[in-house]
């Protein structure tokens, strides 16, 4: 590996290296691991939440009050899957999720979530095509969380990182309701 900047974006010079090709990949310090590995699931898992929040920033018509955010959360997502990737140890130097992030996710939900009326039911996921692709990636970010949880229970997992997805969740649910605008379909128990 070359020495690089912390800050210095990767080069990828060759995409397919035919070293996962019996089920093992490398962590982000190096060692090999199966791909079934749960940090592997994990880290896979917030890709896929990404892959879908690129689905609501592909929408035309979204909202810059929506936009600026998700883009954000877009490379963060990526430092997040550099977090999992790498075996966890408080003060190792490595590329983590930071408490000024999940509180960055806070101040987002507070801000959004207080422009909102008060919930008088369950919110079924859909309505408009951004509330609907957002409540998607809620419940991949869920998913995500899980599976980084899953981890946890077998392998040092920087506590931030569980952290930081729940919080984002939240968050989505929260931007979710933002893009109906108040016409948001509700949960009629029975109906």
């Amino acid at each position: 590996m070359s020495s690089r900047e912390r800050d210095e974006p990767v080069r990828l010079t060759k995409i397919y290296t035919r070293g996962g090709d019996l089920g093992e990949t490398s962590l982000g310090d190096g060692s090999r691991v199966s791909k079934l590995d749960p940090r592997v699931v994990a880290y896979g898992g917030v890709d896929e939440l990404n892959s879908q929040l690129g689905l609501v920033l592909a929408l035309g018509e979204l909202d810059p009050g929506l936009r600026t955010p998700l883009e954000r959360i877009q490379n963060e997502l990526f430092d997040l899957g550099a977090d999992l990737s790498v075996p966890f140890a408080a003060g190792d130097g490595r590329l983590r999720v930071t408490q000024a992030q999940v509180d960055e996710l806070e101040r987002l939900c507070d801000e959004h979530n207080d422009a909102l009326p008060e919930l008088k039911s369950f919110v079924l996921p859909g309505g408009s095509e951004a509330a609907a692709r957002l409540h998607v990636a809620r419940a991949v970010c869920r998913r995500a969380e899980l599976a980084a949880l899953t981890a946890a229970e077998q392998v040092p997992v920087d506590p931030l990182a569980l952290v930081y997805l729940n919080r984002l969740s939240d968050l989505l649910f929260i931007l979710a309701r933002v893009a109906n605008d108040g016409d948001e379909p509700l949960w009629r128990p029975g109906g």
